[in-house]
């Protein structure tokens, strides 16, 4: 196994520490070491990529085991958040927490699903369909606006931001799922 596709792993490993140390309310600041935990693996995200291509270590385990890292990374994280009212609803209030929260993550999961399918069907006509910058700049979205969630459970004044990068990141999705689908469209032909 090449170094990039070891890093892939090490991002799913990952996971469920995060979401143990989510829960882990005891430990002072547990939701900053969460966020931390996020940081780390979602570097893991760019260097495994960039390693790949710089020395030529792309493989077709890489490319599965880095989709599927990265869904799961967000995706965990997206619910966790979801279990604790209090991140989403900051100073917006209940309501609004509970419908942003649940319609984005809702929307995002969507759209995870829908681009996976598409490039799984490409797949069985020998078509790669590569990630576009659009969901590139989505995935940088998502995880900025998932860090200051995670913050902001211990420092509340992230709220605002938190919550604002997390609709930015809810549009993007949006936007990058309609683009993907129009784009290649001829998949389903």
């Amino acid at each position: 196994m090449n170094l990039p596709n070891k890093l892939s792993m090490m991002r799913i490993i990952l996971v469920p520490i995060m979401v143990a140390v989510f829960y882990m309310t005891f430990i002072p600041y547990n939701y900053v070491i969460c966020a931390g935990i996020f940081a780390i693996a979602s570097l893991t995200d760019f260097l495994d990529g960039y390693i790949a291509r710089k020395y030529n270590l792309v493989s077709d385990l890489g490319k599965f085991l880095d989709a599927i890292a990265d869904k799961v990374l967000v995706l965990a994280s997206l619910t966790i958040i979801l279990t604790v009212p209090s991140i989403l609803e900051g100073s917006f209030g209940e309501t609004f927490g509970k419908l942003a929260g649940g319609i984005g993550v809702s929307i995002i999961v969507a759209r995870e699903l829908v681009v996976t399918f598409m490039r799984m069907i490409a797949a069985t006509k020998g078509k790669v369909l590569a990630a576009e910058n659009v969901g590139k700049i989505k995935t940088f979205a998502t995880d900025f606006a998932i860090l200051f969630l995670f913050v902001s459970a211990n420092l509340p004044i992230l709220y605002i931001p938190g919550i604002v990068l997390y609709l930015i990141s809810v549009a993007l999705t949006v936007y990058s799922g309609v683009y993907y689908l129009v784009k290649n469209r001829d998949v389903f032909r």
